[in-house]
């Protein structure tokens, strides 16, 4: 790419995928403008303080993403979320990420990592048709494109007041079969693989990389947690019944995963590409155990 347009543009930059790409990339010295609602906000302000240039917008708003994109070479796609009480907006979420992509090739953008969630059933189909028909779109946008589809994220221990995942009264909750690897990824490294497309789009322009760190099971997840924090973490399978309470994506993924179904990424050939891909083991040695034992009060 030009040195005209090394800027790169993040969304979704004070989130956690779209947040942890732009400390990355400042971090390793590449200039980031990063996609805002509010200037004000304590996650803006701190990639403003790290060396953000932060621009006002959203994906609902087609001039502000014109602006956004002014000058930009490369952009870090992350629609927001469109998941309700009747589950997934998918017309929304096909209208954003489409709009985003025509704005990128209207403003002269050359490429763009898009990021959007792994395949959960062997043909890749279920849980995110908005995911894939954006997909699509890019692929037929005549941009250079990496997409990234990661898997559950380490960092869903951290959630709070949820029926399921995050930690209760020492409970770990999820729809998983007890005795089935999960696969999971840390966000970090996420901006990793992103920050890696970012400086070589030649290599991986074209690519569809699935996303993840480890595969252990739910159970031996729990006791490396209670191991790193000093505090016993169990696990506990949800039931039919209140997954389909939930809503029919969750009682579906609920049910696929105990017919075999579940998320496949290579992690030994990614871990080819990124060598310091993150076991669960390091994650919680990294931050993950400091910050369980500040939320469990350990």
């Amino acid at each position: 790419m030009s040195s005209r347009n090394d800027l790169i543009l993040v969304t979704g930059a004070t989130g956690k995928q779209g947040g942890a790409t732009a400390r990355r990339l400042l971090a390793v010295g590449r200039r980031v403008r990063a996609l805002v609602r509010d200037p004000e906000s304590p996650a803006a302000q701190e990639l403003a303080a790290a060396g953000a240039e932060l621009a006002v917008g959203n994906f609902d708003a087609p001039d502000s993403l014109t602006a956004a994109l002014s000058g930009v070479g490369s952009a870090f796609l992350v629609p927001p979320a469109t998941f309700g009480p009747h589950g997934w907006d998918v017309g929304m979420e096909v209208e954003r990420g489409t709009r985003f992509i025509d704005a990128a090739r209207a403003a002269g953008v050359e490429y763009i990592v898009f990021t959007t969630v792994a395949s959960y059933t062997e043909d890749g189909k279920w849980g995110a048709q908005g995911k894939r028909q954006v997909e699509e779109a890019l692929r037929g946008s005549g941009l250079q494109w990496t997409i990234l589809r990661p898997v559950r994220f380490m960092e869903n221990y951290f959630m709070r007041g949820f029926p399921i995942d995050g930690i209760n009264d020492g409970v770990h909750r999820q729809l998983f079969p007890a005795d089935r690897p999960v696969q999971a990824i840390a966000v970090d490294d996420i901006a990793v693989f992103a920050q890696l497309a970012f400086d070589d789009p030649a290599r991986f322009h074209g690519e569809i990389l699935e996303l993840a760190g480890d595969d252990p099971t739910m159970p031996a997840a729990a006791a490396a947690i209670s191991a790193a924090i000093g505090h016993p973490v169990r696990y506990e399978e949800a039931s039919e019944a209140e997954a389909e309470a939930m809503g029919p994506e969750v009682v579906a993924a609920w049910r696929l995963s105990r017919q075999g179904q579940g998320w496949h990424a290579d992690i030994p050939a990614l871990r080819e590409i990124h060598p310091g891909l993150r076991t669960l083991d390091a994650w919680l040695a990294e931050t993950g155990a400091a910050r369980l034992k500040s939320l469990l009060g350990g």
